[in-house]
C-alpha cells in the first residue's frame, strides 16, 4: 500500500528537475494488455519512441513488474547490456520480488525497505507535525528529549488510530473519528482492507505462486496461531502440535516466507556471544500490529481487552526500532535470561539501548536492572516506556533507569528512520 503513489511523486521530482515527457513511461504491467508481453520488447520502442541515450535514458516506472516473465532476468540485461533505461519497480507480490533478488539483483539494483507509516509521518500526514532535537544516535536524541519542553497533549488517540487501523496512508487518511459509530465503521473497512490487501493476498496468493505452497489453509491457520502469540516466545514444538502434527521444519519454512512477505519479524535473545544469539529463544512481532488485528477480525476489542492493548503497545515500539534496525543496518534483539527479562534491545554499536514497554506507569524494573548487572555496557541506557510516563533522566533516577513517554519515544524513533532512510537514497 503507498507503492505507487511513491512512484507518482518520484515522476513530479523528475517533471520538477525539467526531465522531458517523452522519456517517463509507466507501465502497468498487471494490465490485460500486457500480460503476454515480452518485457525486453516493451523496453525496447519505449526507448526507440523516446530516441533515448545513454546520456538521456528513459525513465520507466513498471508498476506490478512481477506480472512479467522473467522480469529478475531482463533487469539484469537492461543493466549489464547498459540499455539506456532506468527502471523505478514495484510489485505487491513483496516475496516474488525477494526471491529474484539473490539470483538476478545483486550489485545491480537497490532493494529498499519502507515500512508502514511511523507515528512521526503519520502526525505529518495529518498536519500535526512534532519535531524533537535530532542529535547523532537515538541514545543522545532521547536525552535531549527527556530536558526539552515537547508539548505532547492530544497525541493519545491519534496513537490509538494509528495502532488500529495501521500505518497504511490511504487508510489513515479516509479515517474520520468525529463520532463514536464513524470510528467504529473506520476500524470495519480498514480491517477488510487489510484482511484482503495483505493477508488473504499473501496467503492465498503470493506465498503460494512463489515458494510452490500447496495446502494454503495450513498457512493461514498458521498465521492465526501467531497472531495469538504476537510479543510471545516461540515455541515451534507447541505450535506445531496445535496445529495438528506439523513438522518444524515445514514450520520454519513457513515462518521464514512469512518474513519475506513483510507480515513478521521475529527477534533473537540478545548475548554478548554471537554464537548464544543463534541458539537461543525467539520473540515474535507483526511488521504492523493492525494487520494481527485484521486477520483475527479483533474490530475494536483491544480497546476493551488491557492485555491485547499492552500486546498492541508493545508491538507497535518494536515495529518502529525494527524499521529504524533496517534503515540504519543496527540489531534488534529481546533479553531473557532464568526468570529475567527485556522487552527491547537495539544494539547501537556505540550506544546500545534497552526498553521495557508498559500499558500504565508503575511498571517493574527488575529485568532492565538485571540486564545491566549482565551487561555493564547498558548501564544508563535503560529505559521504561509507557503512554502518560513522566520524563526521568537516568542520571535522576534513583537506579539509573530513565522513564519516558510512548508518543515522544515513537517519534524519536520515527525520525531516526526517517533520516536514516534519507541518507542510504542520497537525499
Amino acid at each position: 500500500m503507498g507503492k505507487t503513489t511513491a512512484m507518482y511523486q518520484t515522476v513530479r521530482g523528475l517533471l520538477r528537475r525539467c526531465v522531458p515527457t517523452q522519456r517517463l513511461w509507466w507501465l502497468r504491467l498487471d494490465h490485460p494488455l500486457f500480460l503476454n508481453q515480452d518485457l525486453g520488447a516493451l523496453v525496447r520502442n519505449s526507448i526507440e519512441a523516446s530516441s533515448a541515450t545513454v546520456e538521456q535514458p528513459v525513465h520507466l516506472f513498471l508498476d506490478e513488474l512481477t506480472y512479467a516473465r522473467d522480469w529478475d532476468l531482463w533487469l539484469k540485461t537492461f543493466y549489464d547490456e547498459r540499455w539506456p533505461v532506468r527502471i523505478w519497480a514495484t510489485s505487491s507480490a513483496t516475496a516474488a520480488l525477494r526471491e529474484g533478488r539473490p539470483e538476478s539483483g545483486v550489485g545491480r539494483w537497490d532493494e529498499r525497505y519502507l515500512s508502514p507509516y511511523l507515528f512521526s509521518e503519520y502526525l505529518d500526514l495529518v498536519g500535526r507535525p512534532l519535531d524533537v532535537p535530532l542529535a547523532e544516535n537515538l541514545f543522545e536524541t532521547l536525552g535531549a528529549c527527556l530536558k526539552t519542553p515537547i508539548e505532547l497533549a492530544a497525541l493519545d488517540p491519534m496513537r490509538v488510530l494509528l495502532m488500529l487501523i495501521g500505518g497504511f496512508p490511504e487508510l489513515l487518511h479516509a479515517t474520520k473519528t468525529t463520532t463514536t459509530d464513524q470510528l467504529q465503521n473506520a476500524f470495519v473497512r480498514a480491517q477488510h482492507t487489510l484482511r484482503s490487501d495483505a493477508v488473504e493476498r499473501a496467503i492465498y496468493k503470493d506465498i503460494p505462486q512463489v515458494f510452490g505452497v500447496d495446502n494454503p489453509i495450513v498457512l493461514e491457520r498458521l498465521l492465526y496461531v501467531l497472531a495469538g502469540r504476537m510479543t510471545g516466545l516461540l515455541s515451534p514444538a507447541n505450535i506445531c502440535q496445535e496445529l495438528g502434527g506439523l513438522t518444524q521444519p515445514t514450520f520454519d519454512k513457513y515462518l521464514s516466507y512469512f518474513e519475506r512477505s513483510y507480515l513478521v519479524f521475529t527477534l533473537q535473545n540478545y548475548s554478548g556471544n554471537e554464537a548464544s544469539i543463534q541458539k537461543r529463544g525467539r520473540k515474535l512481532y507483526f511488521v504492523d500490529g493492525a494487520v494481527r488485528s485484521a486477520a483475527l477480525l479483533r474490530g475494536l476489542a483491544p480497546l476493551s481487552n488491557s492485555e491485547e492493548a499492552g500486546h498492541l503497545v508493545e508491538n507497535l515500539v518494536a515495529s518502529h526500532l525494527h524499521a529504524l534496525s533496517q534503515q540504519a543496518g543496527q540489531r534488534l534483539f529481546h533479553w531473557r535470561e532464568n526468570e529475567d527479562e527485556v522487552d527491547l534491545i537495539l544494539d547501537h554499536p556505540t550506544a546500545p539501548l534497552a526498553f521495557e514497554v508498559a500499558s500504565r506507569p508503575g511498571h517493574s524494573r527488575r529485568g532492565l536492572l538485571a540486564l545491566q548487572r549482565r551487561h555493564p555496557r547498558f548501564q544508563g541506557r535503560c529505559f521504561v516506556v509507557s503512554p502518560g510516563q513522566l520524563r526521568v533522566t537516568p542520571e535522576a533516577s534513583h537506579d539509573g533507569i530513565a522513564t519516558l513517554p510512548l508518543d515522544l519515544l515513537l517519534v524519536a524513533v520515527g525520525r531516526h528512520s526517517e533520516t536514516a532512510l534519507r541518507k542510504r537514497m542520497g537525499c
